[in-house]
């Protein structure tokens, strides 16, 4: 009995001095809204994850139906069984573009938004095309006035983007993929001669992972100044993606596992009713 009792205080004493080994608590039904809405571009659209060149909304990280990503919502639903999700994001959306989602979410009157953009913002035809970070903040800060007027009540969750340079770094060697980024103009302000190593090209591709960088910043501190809205902390942003999670149609956006991933992580990191 002694024995059991210290093993019992060496558990508890563990689980409150390092939380993060307990199990994730259950979502609270009594908590869980009625409807939610994502905001963002392709990869919120699943583009790519179950065909070639096509919207794969069901396999979305944030909506989608797909038990194999098992999306914030099928993690909502569980809890509440009438959830109702809308996909409102746009592939090739760029921030310019979440005002007008920003609009479609308020009529839509969700009480849980997921918001993913930026990488269209980075990832253009050229350096110089690049969205700028003040730009950036401008356009941000607009659509989240727009969801925290219209709906003040509702939760936000803004995720990091994804480090591109790290896109980079897993495809360079692939043949396949070096030929899809060239077919298909794909993101290049980052992409254009992979095997370059060339100072002006590794410059170059350094400076446009700092403009994601900077993006994410404002992106934390815009969400930051709302006390309804959660920003994941950086982690899609920091995590190692290999080149198996993108999709073989591109070599640039998630495939089913990218998406499943991604709402592992984010849902970890960001789903507010987690709070107990």
């Amino acid at each position: 009995m002694e024995i059991r009792r210290r093993t019992l205080s060496l558990v508890l004493l563990l689980a409150a001095a390092f939380p993060f080994l307990s199990p994730p608590a259950a979502a609270d039904a009594a908590q869980v809204p009625s409807s939610m809405a994502s905001m963002g571009d392709s990869i919120t659209r699943g583009f790519n994850a179950c065909g070639f060149y096509v919207d794969c909304t069901s396999r979305s990280w944030s909506t989608g139906s797909s038990t194999t990503v098992n999306s914030h919502y099928l993690r909502l639903r569980a809890a509440n069984p009438s959830l109702v999700a809308y996909n409102d994001g746009r592939s090739g959306a760029k921030v310019a573009d979440m005002q007008g989602q920003a609009q479609q979410a308020v009529s839509q009157g969700v009480g849980y938004v997921t918001i993913l953009i930026g990488a269209n913002d980075a990832c253009t035809s050229s350096e110089s095309s690049m969205t700028s970070v003040a730009d950036f903040e401008s356009r941000f800060r607009a659509a989240m006035q727009t969801l925290t007027t219209g709906l003040p009540s509702a939760a936000i969750f803004v995720a990091s983007i994804p480090d591109v340079k790290r896109l980079w770094e897993v495809g360079k060697d692939s043949s396949s993929a070096r030929t899809a980024w060239a077919a298909f103009g794909i993101c290049q302000s980052l992409l254009v001669r992979p095997r370059s190593t060339d100072t002006a090209d590794v410059q170059r591709r350094d400076r446009v992972r700092q403009r994601v960088a900077d993006f994410n910043a404002v992106l934390a501190r815009v969400c930051g100044e709302q006390a309804t809205c959660r920003y994941d902390g950086g982690a899609v942003f920091g995590y190692p993606f290999a080149l198996s999670d993108i999709s073989t149609w591109d070599y640039f956006h998630p495939n089913t596992n990218g998406q499943r991933l991604l709402a592992q992580m984010t849902y970890a990191a960001g789903f507010p009713w987690l709070d107990t």
